[in-house]
């Protein structure tokens, strides 16, 4: 089994690296559906997997000048307390029982349908927000902090959202900001977000430690391999293969 979890680290490390969409919505649903795990333990470990791996991302975007530290602010500001709060009421949650496993995957589903669409449609989205200029400046802020509130609720929920969901929001809200700021941004306000989510799952005891180690051995090289593979391969259809691989796995776990 243990060799099993190395190669599921592999193969989401390899995506992550060709696509740039997040673990979380690779990860949680492979052990969950696969491997059998219990839904609170997979989001649990899978969240700090996230905080680990994508710690990394933070240097390299850093020294290239590539996070803008206002958004990253303002993101946290309703990313942390949103994720403190859903993380208190998970405490009163018998996370075991059958409406706790049930609730769990209907909104996992629902993350992974959201961000399906995300990857789908985010260049036509961009697009659009740049010639119609969708987002007024001055409600850039406030939208940025609904969004870290949205996210935090997710990401503590089911691990999913940071990434793909996080990048294309933000490309709408700031249509004239280089993409590169925006995911080094985005990559930026992930850590803090899957690290309080993480330490609250520590609190709830959904983490298994063992398995975290496991899966960071295959994702690592896997993730080394998907970057470079992106230079060779033609994004634009892995990143269609992976929207309707989400969409099927989310459609799975609403209606399962």
């Amino acid at each position: 089994m243990e060799f099993g979890y190395i190669i599921a680290g592999f193969l989401v490390g390899l995506l992550v690296g060709l696509t740039g969409v997040g673990g979380g919505s690779l990860m949680t649903p492979i052990l969950v559906l696969f491997f059998h795990i219990k839904p609170a333990f997979a989001v649990g470990t899978d969240l700090l997997y996230a905080a680990v791996t994508k710690s990394v991302g933070i240097f390299a975007h850093g020294k290239l000048g590539n996070i803008d530290w206002k958004i990253v602010r303002l993101l946290a500001y309703g990313s942390v307390p949103a994720s403190i709060l859903t993380t208190l009421n998970l405490k009163h949650m018998d996370i075991a029982s059958d409406a706790a496993v049930d609730s769990i995957k209907f909104w996992l589903g629902i993350a992974l349908l959201i961000t399906s669409l995300s990857v789908l449609f985010r260049n036509q989205l961009t697009k659009l927000s740049k010639q119609e200029h969708l987002v007024s400046a001055k409600w850039a802020p406030h939208l940025t902090l609904l969004l870290g509130l949205i996210l935090g609720f997710l990401v503590t929920l089911t691990s999913v959202g940071a990434g793909a969901l996080g990048v294309t929001a933000l490309l709408i809200i700031y249509p004239n900001r280089p993409i590169t700021t925006i995911i080094g941004s985005d990559i930026a306000h992930a850590v803090p977000l899957t690290l309080v989510a993480g330490l609250g799952h520590v609190s709830l005891g959904t983490v298994d430690y063992g398995l975290l180690g496991t899966l960071l051995i295959g994702s690592i090289p896997g993730i080394w391999i998907g970057s470079h593979l992106s230079l060779k391969l033609a994004e634009h259809w892995v990143r269609i293969a992976l929207a309707l691989i989400l969409i099927f796995v989310g459609l799975k776990l609403v209606f399962h």
